[in-house]
């Protein structure tokens, strides 16, 4: 993903502003007062991408990474994209239009980079989610549920824009898809260690993002999603609010370890991987058409 030159100003009005309770160590990530959500799995899952070392677009380990995802998720299946890569595609069938949830699961073309926020966290947090979403009882006229893992989000050329060459499998999705999708919540830097906070990207849909922090608010996530509005991002939601479907991209985009080495284990932490799947879990279990 790539920020718009807003974002910085923001961000670093987000970190110095960021007094009171919730710079408490803890205090914004209180454990959720609903546990629906197995975080223990899902930090499984997140150790083990880490522990396949970098996953960038088209490598051995982003193979075997999308056949982990492929046999975990309900009905799940590859699609093709341009360039030898692949999304990893399940779903829950419900009524049409269907509600997708996504991350990217590939990793940027660096040497050491793991990616554990940065591809691992909302990869692990979609799995989890899958899982009980496919265990939980659904009304007859729940919607679809489609479980969507990017390839290519970070397979970019240096030397043209990232528009360009990013978000590749979002971007052959939503041309595809688009018009099957009611709505789509991207899930990116959601396991950020300490008091992680998810403001609003603000292309992302205000409509979602209301649902969302009421669902936060439900089951005791609240802190994690203020009341407040961050800078634009391109990011893997973009192709799809381009083509009319409403997304929301959940991302802290003041996470100090962006592209950077320190991006590993020491960087996330099972609690906010659990406060921000317990959000999305009460998102998608209470949505009506």
């Amino acid at each position: 993903m790539i920020a718009l030159p807003a974002v910085i100003v923001v961000a670093l009005v987000l970190l110095l502003t960021d007094g009171g309770e919730d710079s408490r160590p803890g205090s914004a990530l209180a454990r959720a007062k609903v546990d629906r959500f197995d975080s223990g799995r899902a930090w499984k899952h997140l150790k083990h991408q880490v522990s396949l070392g970098p996953r960038p677009s088209g490598s051995q380990a982003s193979r075997e990474l999308a056949a982990y995802i492929r046999a975990r998720i309900p009905r799940g299946h590859y699609e093709n994209v341009e360039g030898g890569l692949r999304n990893v595609v399940g779903r829950i069938p419900g009524s049409k239009p269907a509600i997708a949830v996504a991350a990217h699961y590939d990793t940027k073309d660096m040497p050491g980079f793991v990616g554990a926020n940065d591809g691992a966290g909302g990869t692990a947090a979609v799995l989890e989610l899958a899982r009980a979403l496919r265990k939980a009882d659904r009304p007859k006229n729940a919607p679809e549920i489609r479980f969507l893992f990017f390839d290519g989000e970070e397979a970019t050329d240096e030397d043209r824009p990232f528009e360009e060459t990013g978000l590749r499998g979002s971007t052959a999705y939503a041309k595809r898809h688009a018009g099957d999708l009611d709505a789509l919540v991207l899930l990116d830097f959601v396991a950020e260690k300490g008091a992680m906070r998810i403001p609003r990207e603000s292309s992302s849909s205000l409509s979602i993002w209301r649902k969302l922090r009421a669902a936060a608010k439900r089951v005791g996530a609240g802190k994690a999603f203020p009341d407040e509005t961050a800078g634009g991002v391109t990011d893997d939601h973009t192709p799809f609010l381009r083509r009319g479907v409403p997304s929301v991209d959940l991302i802290d985009f003041t996470f100090p370890c962006w592209h950077k080495r320190c991006d590993d284990l020491s960087a996330v932490s099972e609690r906010s991987l659990d406060t921000s799947g317990e959000a999305v879990l009460e998102l998608l279990r209470s949505w009506r058409p």
